[in-house]
């Protein structure tokens, strides 16, 4: 089968590969259709970020099932699927409370073994989420990456009423708008750097956007005035200069999901610690998308939000291509992040 395989760093070829099998009795065989980049792809890609080589990346995916294990009774041939990536080990003691996220002896579909830019992948049951046959593959390759909002906002209690402000544009941020948004948010602001990004917000139904290149943080927090209260901001550029500014703009005892990972280190000067103690901001720390029951009720919402059509994902996406334009369109990328969604496609 043909697959786009990470060879070296800054290597990624189409190469033809052996077609995986069932070996354990949990095994689903799934033919994938769509597999789309995620931004933890371009470092594995282009900065030595892989835990090995070569391997197949790819974790936000859609298909639909060829041939099940003896043990899968969830799954029959023709079901859709999409991937929840994660495989927890179901047995240590954040396991147990249902803090899938946070468990220590996990595996990744697409990380820690090979993924779904190939034709076919054979993944545990348990990293399957069953969606309706007859919906959307494409959307459905979504859900993933709309799940990583839905859990900041799950462990903020929720959106409803509340005024949210997502700092960052790219597509988790963009995505996370428009759920809150579709889930009661009062009001949904945007705020990034890039004019043409704000737009797009703007299109997708965000009430307020902001440059924040163009405006002190100071100005931003004087136009929010009349939403200060009961605030939710998601931080979800993961720069450290946008954490800084989502503490500066915060109003009163706002709650601030940290959803981006930095990849240099953060330091607060003492006046803008000091807002944090002063206007008792409640940080919360937002890693990966599962809760308990397995993999949780933000794969269910973000599902119902694509199927009901209450996320506009065509606007997100840079292109569509079978492998060979797919491996050219990702070069092109040289290691920096996407301007849209670059998606994989399988006939």
């Amino acid at each position: 089968m043909k697959a786009a395989v990470v060879k070296a760093n800054c290597e990624l070829t189409v190469e033809n590969i052996e077609m995986p099998r069932i070996e354990n009795a949990d095994d689903v065989l799934v033919k994938v259709k769509f597999s789309g980049v995620c931004g933890s792809d371009i470092p594995r890609i282009f900065h030595e970020g892989t835990h090995f080589y070569p391997i197949v990346l790819g974790h936000e995916f859609s298909g639909f099932v060829v041939e099940t294990g003896e043990a899968v009774a969830e799954f029959k041939q023709g079901d859709q699927v999409t991937c929840a990536p994660l495989l927890p080990c179901f047995q240590c003691e954040e396991c147990k409370k249902g803090f899938y996220s946070l468990c220590k002896n996990y595996t990744f579909v697409g990380s820690r073994r090979n993924g779904s830019n190939a034709e076919y992948v054979c993944v545990n049951k348990h990293n399957l989420v069953k969606v309706d046959t007859d919906s959307n593959p494409l959307h459905n390759s979504f859900i993933e990456p709309i799940t990583v909002g839905l859990h900041a906002i799950n462990l903020a209690n929720g959106c409803i009423n509340k005024n949210v402000i997502i700092i960052g544009a790219g597509t988790i941020g963009l995505l996370a708008a428009q759920a809150a948004k579709a889930l009661g948010a009062n009001t949904v602001s945007v705020i990034d750097i890039n004019q043409e990004k704000l737009k797009l917000a703007t299109e997708l139904g965000v009430d307020k956007t902001f440059n924040s290149i163009e405006l002190k943080p100071e100005e931003i927090y004087s136009a929010l005035n009349d939403n200060r209260f009961d605030q939710l901001i998601l931080e979800t550029a993961g720069v450290p200069k946008t954490v800084e500014l989502a503490i500066q703009i915060a109003g009163p005892r706002a709650q601030i999901g940290l959803v981006g990972t930095l990849h240099s280190d953060l330091t607060l000067n003492q006046k803008v610690f000091g807002q944090i103690l002063r206007k008792e901001l409640m940080i919360l720390g937002s890693w990966m998308n599962y809760s308990k029951p397995w993999p949780g009720s933000e794969w269910i919402d973000a599902a119902k939000l694509v199927n009901k059509g209450g996320i506009k994902i065509d606007q997100l996406i840079h292109s569509v291509n079978e492998i060979e334009d797919y491996i050219e369109e990702v070069k092109k990328l040289d290691g920096k992040p996407m301007n849209g969604k670059i998606v994989l496609k399988f006939n």
